[in-house]
């Protein structure tokens, strides 16, 4: 109670030694607010269930109405709380819930169907996700829908990668894809099994396996940073030094046919 009232539940013992019945006269102050003002409406509640609870009818106060309710058959009591069983309703549609499922959501009961309405909804298959949700990419979703775009397998705890539109990939398809491709074998030049990354020859505006750049002529593995196995190109081939100068004294002796 607030320091302000006077009133006591029960009040002071009579001149027979026993406390008088408890007021009906509900407890009110204009001046109160907030905190105050709803401990006063609570306790006029209970002054009138205690006055009610002399009715063998009386089933308790409704916590929606707050009228009480008399008669069990017209009560019912849902989320620790009495109700009229009218009033019993979804807060949302405000249909009924006699007899029916229904979820407490924050203290307020929800049918089945507006219940479902207030659940994320998958970003793939658009259904309210009921357990665990798995979020990426900003979006939420059910972990068996996140998979890759190509092959379908679940990313579920997987790493994964997307595209510039958002698509999601695994990661070996992401680079079968998207990495580019050797001029020499044709295949995507991607990190091998277990790695994360891999190493790209660029020559003559060309992509190269590492094991791929190779003299076109004599096979030598190339590399800028092993002596005497620079590339030495002439007319777009990929030379070893070695062939190279075999391919410019060839051209320039007399006689002879380009190569």
């Amino acid at each position: 109670m607030s320091s302000r009232g006077s009133y006591s539940l029960y009040g002071p013992f009579g001149p027979q030694g026993l406390a008088p019945h408890p007021s009906t006269q509900p407890v009110t102050n204009p001046e109160k607010r907030g905190r105050e003002a709803e401990v006063d409406a609570l306790t006029n509640m209970l002054i009138r269930g205690m006055d009610e609870s002399s009715d063998p009818d009386f089933y308790g106060m409704c916590a929606e109405c707050g009228s009480k309710i008399a008669g069990e058959g017209n009560g019912c009591t849902a989320m620790g709380s009495f109700y009229h069983i009218k009033c019993f309703v979804c807060v949302v549609c405000r249909n009924t819930l006699r007899e029916k499922p229904f979820y407490d959501v924050d203290g307020k009961p929800h049918c089945h169907d507006c219940y479902m309405e207030t659940l994320e909804k998958c970003n793939v298959c658009m259904k309210p996700i009921l357990e665990r949700i798995l979020r990426a990419t900003g979006k939420p979703y059910h972990p068996k829908c996140f998979t890759c775009t190509i092959c379908k397998k679940c990313l579920d705890n997987v790493p994964f990668t997307v595209d510039a539109s958002n698509q999601v990939y695994c990661i070996d398809d992401f680079h079968r894809k998207f990495a580019p491709r050797c001029s020499v074998c044709k295949e995507p030049i991607m990190p091998e099994p277990g790695k994360d990354e891999t190493i790209r020859v660029v020559a003559l505006d060309r992509s190269f396996h590492v094991q791929c750049y190779r003299c076109e002529d004599c096979g030598l593995v190339l590399s800028s940073e092993a002596e005497g196995r620079g590339c030495y190109p002439l007319d777009g081939h990929v030379l070893c030094k070695n062939c190279n100068c075999k391919r410019i004294r060839a051209l320039t002796t007399p006689g002879s046919t380009e190569l």
